[in-house]
């Protein structure tokens, strides 16, 4: 028998499944096998668990002066910019994505890294005024103990860096769960954190299915925060668990999200910018402009030109240098995906291009084509549900007040775009949208330092930006009396007759 690989990392060490378990990770590009990984068992993630919270209780981290964790964050950027080209192939080879996408993911990866840690440290805290002089006042924010970390399969080291570099930074303790389906650039992370000055215990790393690896992490006593990027179902389930033991809840969950184009917008960029909302990463991002509502009087002229340019997008592997797109993550993926864009033309959807599974050569991969769905309606599975997947819908409208009631009619709100050359026009349409993030004349770019998150079902809590740390803090007042006395609220004994 074949030893198990050593690929959970607890406690600063790497170490197999205790029970033996593995996966075999294989690229959705072709079907290759990429390697073989161990699955953690509950007892291995109870293991991380006990190894976070011991470091956090006993262990140094949270008591380095905060500036000096950023040090740490900046080394760990600077790591990551060094073997950027190391972290985008084991990217791509996971996520069949291509190399050009996985290599700026790993810039943003490093970005994130470079402002959390110069972030750390900059805010002390607050007096507060308390009437006295005879009173310092302060409050201060501490980290919020040991976090369970879990990280969607379609942007792996990106989303699980924008949970990991603030929980490092506020001086947490982590146990990181990946997607069972992409964990290569998550165990790269283990060691440049290791190499940067991280101490044992203070990153822990379990690999597996969310029922096994992934459930401890919303239940267990000693876990004080749960972080979850991933879809509605899942999330809810986490948000139950985590209610047991009333632990801190941050979940990203997707999005439904609109992309709104007026008459007046620049057309060219419009459509460019349309089909990047769409289809990059193969439209398997919770961002992705899936529903474009555009104005009925440019609407043929719209879509004709997004039929067209989608008609040309060529699907390929990952170091295609000729590719345009990629798969999607597996076969039972693409398999949703067909199924949604069938329930949707069976509704009374017009397909007006793919619709497709990849042929030919690529055929021992999930390619999905690039997949426009007009004539849709308010209600309809496709409008309502989201598909993750190269689909995109077409609505129209006629008013502002309209353009704004069809975006906003979603149980989603995370994200959403803006289409005008009338500036007054975008700034109204961009504050009355009930969406996390919006873009006028622009679809898809976000800055670590600008809160990114939902409204409404999309999620509950901020990444990035101050808010994204103050996640994984705690607010502490502390009261210093300089001039202490007796009350004298209750009788002293002595004085009573």
């Amino acid at each position: 028998m074949v030893n198990p690989p050593a690929s959970l990392f607890i406690d600063g060490q790497w170490s197999p499944s205790s029970a033996g378990g593995t996966r075999d990770i294989f690229c959705p590009a072709d079907g290759q096998l990429v390697a073989t990984v161990s699955e953690a068992s509950t007892e291995d993630v109870h293991r991380a668990i006990a190894a976070a919270r011991h470091s956090f209780d006993t262990g140094p981290w949270r008591a380095i002066p905060e500036g000096q964790r950023g040090d740490v964050l900046l080394r760990a950027a600077a790591i990551l910019t060094e073997r950027s080209d190391e972290f985008a192939t084991a990217e791509s080879k996971d996520t069949g994505k291509r190399f050009v996408e996985s290599k700026i993911d790993m810039d943003d990866i490093a970005a994130c890294f470079t402002y959390f840690g110069k972030l750390a440290g900059q805010d002390a805290g607050r007096v507060v005024d308390a009437g006295s002089n005879d009173v310092v006042s302060r409050v201060v924010y501490e980290p919020v103990g040991v976090c369970g970390l879990i990280a969607p399969w379609n942007y792996p080291l990106l989303q699980a860096a924008w949970k990991v570099a603030p929980a490092l930074a506020a001086g947490n303790s982590f146990v990181l769960k990946p997607s069972e389906l992409t964990p290569h650039t998550s165990m790269l992370l283990m060691d440049v954190l290791t190499e940067a000055g991280v101490p044992p215990g203070v990153a822990n790393l379990v690999l597996g299915a969310g029922a096994v690896a992934g459930a401890p992490l919303s239940e267990h006593r000693d876990i004080d925060l749960v972080s979850f990027t991933g879809g509605l179902v899942t999330g809810r389930k986490i948000a139950a668990s985590a209610a047991g033991t009333v632990k801190k809840v941050a979940l990203e969950l997707g999005g439904k999200n609109p992309n709104v184009i007026f008459a007046d917008a620049d057309f060219d960029a419009a459509v460019d910018n349309a089909l990047n909302g769409g289809f990059v990463d193969s439209g398997q991002v919770c961002s992705a402009g899936a529903r474009i509502i555009v104005e009925e009087s440019i609407h043929d002229r719209f879509v004709d030109a997004l039929v067209e340019r989608a008609n040309q997008i060529k699907l390929g592997g990952p170091f295609d240098e000729t590719a345009d797109a990629g798969p999607l993550i597996s076969a039972a993926h693409r398999d949703k995906v067909t199924d949604y864009v069938r329930k949707g033309v069976e509704e009374g959807a017009e397909l007006r291009c793919g619709g497709a599974w990849g042929e030919g050569d690529l055929a021992d991969g999930y390619y999905y084509r690039p997949t426009i769905l007009d004539k849709v309606r308010r209600g309809m599975s496709v409008v309502v549900e989201e598909g993750f997947g190269p689909v995109v819908t077409v609505e129209t409208f006629t008013t502002e007040d309209e353009a704004i009631e069809t975006a906003n009619d979603t149980d989603y709100g995370l994200a959403g775009a803006v289409w005008s050359q009338d500036s007054g026009k975008g700034q109204r349409v961009a504050q009355r949208l009930r969406h996390g993030t919006i873009w006028i004349n622009d679809f898809h770019p976000y800055l670590p330092q600008a809160e990114w998150g939902g409204f409404k079902r999309s999620g509950v809590g901020r990444e990035l930006g101050r808010m994204g740390l103050a996640e994984y803090q705690e607010a502490k007042h502390i009261y210093h009396n300089l001039q202490p006395s007796v009350t004298g609220w209750f009788p002293d004994g002595s004085t009573r007759e």
